[in-house]
C-alpha cells in the first residue's frame, strides 16, 4: 500500500498576489516623468515545472552496469502535455521515475516544481505530494470493496478531515465521468474495464497533483474508451491546470494530446519539439525504431506519388483540406 500512496502523491498551493493601492496623484502625468508603456508586452513563455540537467542514471547489479540515461537535458513547461516516446529499453520509464523521486540521479540533476531530487536534503515527501503516477493497466491495483473507498484511500492516508476527503472523492469521480451517487457504493470489480481504469485515475486525481504521469493511459481500451480517456485528460489540464507527462507507444495518441514530444534512444534525448515538427522527421523516427502516426505515413505516401501535400498535418481535417487543395492544383 505504501507504493500505491507514493504513486498518488501530490500537492497544490497557490497564494493570491497583493495589489498596492495607487498613491495620491499617481494617475496624473508630471513633467519629466516617464510615459507609461502603451505597447503590450509579448506573452511570457510558461515557466518550466520540470528541469533535467545532464541527467544520468546507471543500473548496477554486482559487477554489471547499464547506463539507462545519458546526459539528458529537458525542460517541461507548466500546464502542458509532454509526451516521452521511444522503443522498449530506450529509458522512458527510467526518466519519468526520476520525476517523483522513485529513482534519483546517478549524475546531473532533476528539479520538479521547485524540489531538487538529488542529495540527502531532497524533500521527497513534498515531491510525492506534487506528482501523481498511473502505471499501465492501473485497474489491476484496485483493492477496496467500494469505488468510494478506493478513491478515498490516498487522501485518508494524508489524514485529511473527513469532509475534505469526501469533497475530493466526489470531485475526482465527477472529473472522470463517474457520478459519485451512482458509482460510489458499487464494487470496482463489477465495473467494465474502462470504468475501472477511470476509478484508478480518480484515485490519483483525489490527491490533487500538479504533475500527472501516465504510462500508456489508453492501452487495451476500445475506440470509444480511448476517446473518453482523451477527453478526460484534456479536461484535467483545463480545469486543474495540471501538467501531464505521457509515456506512450501510440503515435496517434501522442499527436492527439501532446504539446511537445521528447524522443529517447538508448538513454539519450535525440529529438525534442512539437508533435508537428517531430512527426515530419519520419526517417529519423524510423531510425529510432518508431513509426510516425498513420496519417503522417499516408501523407508521405502521397508525396512519394507526386502529390504536393504537407508533411506536418496532424488532424484528419488538416489532411483532407491539404489533399483537396493539392488535387485542385
Amino acid at each position: 500500500m505504501t507504493d500505491r500512496v507514493t504513486e498518488r502523491a501530490t500537492n497544490r498551493a497557490t497564494e493570491p498576489a497583493m495589489e498596492r493601492p495607487l498613491e495620491r496623484g499617481a494617475g496624473r502625468a508630471t513633467e519629466g516623468a516617464i510615459a507609461p508603456m502603451t505597447t503590450p508586452l509579448p506573452p511570457r513563455a510558461p515557466e518550466p515545472i520540470i528541469v533535467a540537467r545532464g541527467l544520468g542514471y546507471t543500473y548496477q547489479s554486482g559487477p554489471l552496469r547499464k547506463d539507462a540515461l545519458v546526459d539528458v537535458d529537458l525542460e517541461i513547461a507548466r500546464g502542458t502535455c509532454a509526451a516521452i516516446i521511444g522503443v522498449t529499453g530506450s529509458g522512458k520509464s527510467t526518466l519519468v521515475r526520476h520525476f517523483n523521486g522513485l529513482l534519483r540521479p546517478t549524475s546531473g540533476s532533476v528539479t520538479v516544481d521547485g524540489v531538487e531530487t538529488r542529495g540527502d536534503a531532497a524533500d521527497l515527501p513534498a515531491l510525492r505530494r506534487r506528482v501523481g503516477m498511473l502505471f499501465q493497466f492501473p485497474e489491476a491495483q484496485l483493492f477496496a470493496r467500494t469505488v468510494y473507498a478506493d478513491v478515498a484511500f490516498g487522501p485518508q492516508r494524508l489524514r485529511l478531515p473527513r469532509r475534505e476527503v469526501r469533497v475530493r472523492v466526489h470531485d475526482a469521480l465527477a472529473m472522470v465521468g463517474l457520478a459519485p451517487e451512482e458509482f460510489g457504493a458499487r464494487s470496482p470489480f463489477d465495473l467494465s474495464g474502462g470504468q475501472r481504469r477511470r476509478v484508478a485515475l480518480a484515485g490519483v486525481l483525489a490527491m490533487a497533483p500538479t504533475v500527472l504521469i501516465l504510462d500508456e493511459p489508453a492501452v487495451g481500451l476500445d475506440a470509444e474508451g480511448r476517446a473518453d480517456m482523451y477527453a478526460i485528460l484534456r479536461r484535467v489540464r483545463v480545469e486543474r491546470d495540471a501538467t501531464i507527462i505521457l509515456v506512450s507507444h501510440d503515435m496517434a495518441e501522442v499527436a492527439a494530446l501532446a504539446d511537445t514530444v521528447a524522443v529517447l534512444r538508448d538513454g539519450r534525448l535525440v529529438m525534442h519539439g512539437s508533435p508537428r515538427a517531430i512527426f515530419a522527421r519520419a526517417e529519423e523516427l524510423e531510425a529510432c525504431g518508431l513509426a510516425p502516426p498513420p496519417l503522417a505515413e499516408l501523407l508521405a505516401l502521397l508525396r512519394a506519388r507526386g502529390l504536393d501535400v504537407p508533411s506536418d498535418a496532424l488532424t484528419l481535417d488538416e489532411a483532407f483540406a491539404a489533399i483537396v487543395q493539392a488535387m485542385r492544383n
